[in-house]
């Protein structure tokens, strides 16, 4: 019998294409350019004479030997990721715990999903979400009060910090069904300068909106404010005012018609998050598993989510 030539970076890949869905997005879910992992996939092809998946259908559909692949990726795997676990275990000790501290109202929507995953794989860590929204999750790090933060900025001058990326993601426009910037397709800073604008009770420098389209063109339009997501689409859905929040957070609402959404800005709004935890505990293989389970689960289930 011949060499194989199947390798766990092969299993890793075709997991990676399956869950996201096409090539782009399972090059980046990986950090690999497409043209390597187009290579990959051309090796085991090449090597078993038949593809491994349709090109032209989105998300792909696999062929016979391509979900013997899969099956097998999803037996293999898991073992190698939960024997790595073990590894660490052994070498630096069982135990641990991950305070939590979050500066986004809208983070729990992908924060309790990934929070759950990594339960399952590191059940005796300690996990846990320090109460009440944060202003400055970062300084309670230097306090001793969380372990890790979740930040939308990386502060440079921040000195004794390391910063974890985790996704970035579109924020929207949104908009009562009938308003007339409905017609719009994107909006501008000036759109908003006659509109009531919603948001949650942060600082400016808090919100994209305010931070990078507002201030900068010098509007400033009357604010409300309310903590809660429904809350704010509830006031924007009755014409209460405009809104803008990551797509993500709302695509639930938008699905059911309950709002309208528009990109602010030709190009579109972005915003990022990031993990920052202090170097002591970054060193720790289960806050590096945290991370890396963030970003995956972000990146398969978030609508309009890239990975930084």
């Amino acid at each position: 019998m011949s060499q194989s030539v199947l390798e766990v970076r092969h299993l890793r890949t075709l997991v990676a294409l399956r869950d996201s869905g096409s090539l782009v997005r399972a090059a980046q879910l990986l950090n690999l350019t497409q043209s390597a992992l187009s290579h990959q996939i051309k090796l085991l092809e090449d090597r078993h004479g038949t593809p491994l998946f349709e090109r032209k259908s989105v998300p792909p559909q696999f062929s016979a030997v391509g979900e013997r692949l899969l099956a097998l990726a999803d037996l293999v795997l898991p073992q190698i990721e939960a024997a790595e676990r073990d590894l660490a275990r052994l070498v630096l000790g069982q135990g641990g715990q991950l305070r939590i501290a979050v500066e986004c109202h809208t983070c729990f929507d992908w924060l309790m999903p990934a929070m759950d995953a990594f339960r399952t794989r590191w059940p005796e860590v300690e996990l846990d979400i320090v109460s009440g929204f944060h202003a400055d999750p970062v300084g309670l790090l230097h306090q001793g009060r969380a372990d890790l933060a979740i930040v939308s900025e990386v502060d440079a001058d921040e000195v004794g910090v390391d910063y974890h990326p985790l996704f970035g993601f579109e924020i929207r426009a949104l908009l009562a069904n009938a308003h007339p910037l409905v017609a719009k397709p994107f909006l501008t800073a000036q759109d908003f300068a006659d509109q009531t604008v919603i948001t949650y009770p942060v600082p400016d420098e808090m919100l994209d909106l305010i931070r990078q389209v507002l201030e900068p063109a010098g509007v400033r339009p009357p604010r409300r404010t309310t903590e809660l997501t429904v809350a704010m689409l509830q006031l924007v859905a009755s014409g209460r005012g405009v809104a803008a929040l990551p797509l993500w957070a709302v695509q639930g609402y938008l699905d059911r018609g309950y709002v309208t959404a528009r990109p602010v800005g030709a190009q579109g709004l972005r915003g990022e998050l990031h993990a920052a935890s202090l170097p002591q505990v970054s060193a720790k293989p289960y806050l590096q598993d945290f991370v890396s389970v963030v970003r995956e689960t972000s990146f398969v289930t978030l609508k309009g989510v890239t990975l930084l």
